[in-house]
């Protein structure tokens, strides 16, 4: 089963369209996290086995710094999207990301591209 943790500034009705599509979706405003630092964010997602999705390049640079294996951080470069929209791009490119998240991987997807770095970062 996927299980994606939603950063803030992601849409939360995301959560709807992901759910359908039998994913384990949850976002940090429903583990009352919005003002939890990148940091703790990471930390749960770890604890939790969940990859992180977020617009945030923080997450990237933290995960370099720190020369963890995990979690898995998607960094998504298309701002605006809506809630299905961004639902639809995550299914869309799961199975060509799938393989490196599980090991451990960051991700960056733009609407041209998809660049993925393993972890850790040496």
């Amino acid at each position: 089963m996927i299980r994606v943790l939603l950063d803030q500034g992601l849409p939360h009705s995301s959560l709807v369209f992901l759910r359908a599509a039998g994913w384990d979706a949850m976002h940090v405003l429903d583990l009352g996290m919005q003002q939890a630092t990148d940091t703790d964010i990471l930390l749960h997602a770890r604890n939790d086995t969940r990859v992180v999705i977020t617009l945030d390049a923080d997450f990237h640079a933290l995960l370099a710094l720190s020369g963890e294996s995990s979690p898995s951080v998607v960094r998504v470069r298309q701002e605006g999207l809506r809630a299905k929209e961004l639902a639809q791009l995550l299914i869309g490119l799961w199975p060509q990301i799938a393989a490196s998240l599980e090991t451990g991987a960051m991700a960056t997807v733009t609407d041209r591209s998809i660049r993925i770095r393993r972890l850790p970062v040496v």
